[in-house]
């Protein structure tokens, strides 16, 4: 991935999800994302099996230990390889697999609650 990923600079809800891709503060997106303190990046992931080192670099080098990442791996709640766990871990971040809806809602709660939290979102048909 390049710098020049497309950016929200600001950490903000997500308002929907479905259709490939997600709305928040009022814009849309096609697509995955991810939600981090920093703000909403475009990612390129399509599926969990599909997870790369360098997708996954990219957002390590994004986020401070110590933070959760809520991975919303699409449709259904699927556990990824143990090589990402580790790179994760590795990393002093944890990581919490569940369907792309729960993980918006989770990441919804929580930085509303103003905790440490990102959120890795495989965007759903």
């Amino acid at each position: 991935m390049t710098s020049d990923v497309a950016r929200y600079p600001y950490e903000t809800p997500v308002t929907a999800y479905g259709n490939g891709g997600f709305r928040f503060a009022e814009m849309s997106h096609r697509g995955s994302i991810l939600c981090l303190p920093s703000g909403i990046y475009a990612w390129p992931v399509t599926s969990v099996e599909s997870l790369s080192n360098p997708d996954i670099g990219f957002l390590l080098d994004r986020v401070e230990a110590p933070i959760t990442v809520l991975l919303g791996t699409g449709e259904k709640q699927i556990w990824p390889e143990p090589e990402v766990y580790a790179l994760f871990a590795n990393a002093g971040i944890g990581l919490e697999p569940m369907s792309t809806g729960a993980a918006a809602r989770t990441y919804n709660i929580l930085i509303a609650e103003k905790r440490p939290i990102a959120a890795a979102l495989i965007a759903v048909p």
